[in-house]
């Protein structure tokens, strides 16, 4: 093929699959409320079925549910008629996925979910089918025709059925409140988890780590500080304890131009920077990222750790920590 055929086939290809899912939008209807609200008062979890290429998608559409705020699982149909129904229990509901709507494995699973009472939703492409006259609910997920031009391979139907499970989930979350910290909980090891869980005091410098001088210290004693503690900035309080202004690599700059080698007799609140930008401990460390970067011109590579309510200093948050972090 030439290079402009390839392009060709592939936008052919999308436009097929788009238009499927376009082609479901109109079908949606009292079903689709019907099967929302079957799985919103599901006790138990909802048990995502499938075989084939429609078994990769039910693995997706369970994935998203679970991390939705929908307790779910992916339920093998060929595991399940040799013995993993026991994962199975009363009070979960099934969402199972054929394309055809006649795949023997699930069939076979009807029997039990009957004994045991267990609401069946359909999504398929065939709404006269065995599977779609034994459920509950039926979902038609079906497409005028499959991107493979052998008409055999899964193409626009799974695109679409995947789609209908993407709906189900997104309206399941709006339903039941799901916020981004409640996602954040169930995802601890992923980027989108650190920053929607990592706060201020999970990452600063705290104790002995943190550098700090008295507002009359002399400057050679504060420049100890600065280099001994190696965060480039010493944090200047006043007789209570209370952050009144720092000290930065760029205060010691322009002391060194103002005053020479004089900047070794003042004391730090003369070369301070007073009123310094803050945070408090239980601040999102992903917030304490977009104040440092947010203070233009300069954007900031130190903040200060407040006590929550009040003007002490209990931590400093470097950039680095942050970006270390992976936020």
């Amino acid at each position: 093929m030439k290079d402009e055929d390839i392009l060709k086939r592939a936008a052919d290809v999308l436009r097929i699959e788009a238009d499927g899912i376009i082609s479901i939008v109109d079908r949606l209807d009292d079903n689709f409320i019907q099967a929302v609200q079957l799985l919103r008062e599901c006790r138990g979890k909802v048990v995502v079925t499938g075989m084939g290429k429609s078994g990769l998608i039910c693995r997706k559409i369970a994935a998203t549910l679970a991390s939705t705020g929908t307790p779910a699982f992916f339920l093998h149909s060929g595991d399940g008629i040799h013995g993993d129904l026991g994962m199975v229990m009363k009070g979960d509901a099934i969402l199972a996925v054929s394309n055809s709507g006649e795949t023997d494995e699930i069939l076979k699973l009807l029997p039990h979910f009957k004994l045991n009472n267990l609401r069946l939703i359909v999504i398929t492409g065939n709404v006269d089918s065995t599977l779609a006259k034994a459920a509950d609910v039926v979902l038609n997920v079906a497409v005028k025709e499959e991107a493979c031009p052998l008409g055999l391979a899964p193409t626009a139907s799974t695109t679409a059925a995947l789609a209908m499970g993407d709906a189900l989930a997104v309206v399941l979350l709006e339903e039941k409140g799901f916020k981004a910290e409640d996602f954040a909980l169930r995802h601890p090891g992923g980027i989108l988890g650190r920053k929607l869980l990592l706060r201020v005091e999970d990452l600063m410098h705290h104790g002995d780590q943190l550098p700090l001088v008295c507002h009359d210290t002399p400057m050679q004693e504060a420049l100890f500080e600065i280099t001994s503690k190696r965060l480039g900035v010493t944090g200047v309080t006043d007789g209570k304890g209370d952050l009144i202004g720092i000290i930065t690599d760029g205060d010691l700059r322009r002391g060194l131009q103002t005053h020479g080698d004089g900047i070794f007799h003042k004391r730090a609140d003369e070369i301070m920077t007073a009123k310094p930008r803050t945070i408090e401990k239980d601040i999102l460390a992903a917030q304490a990222l977009a104040t440092m970067e947010g203070n233009l011109p300069r954007p900031i590579t130190s903040l200060f750790v407040l006590e929550n309510g009040s003007a002490k200093p209990v931590g400093i948050l470097h950039l680095h920590d942050i970006l270390k972090a992976g936020i």
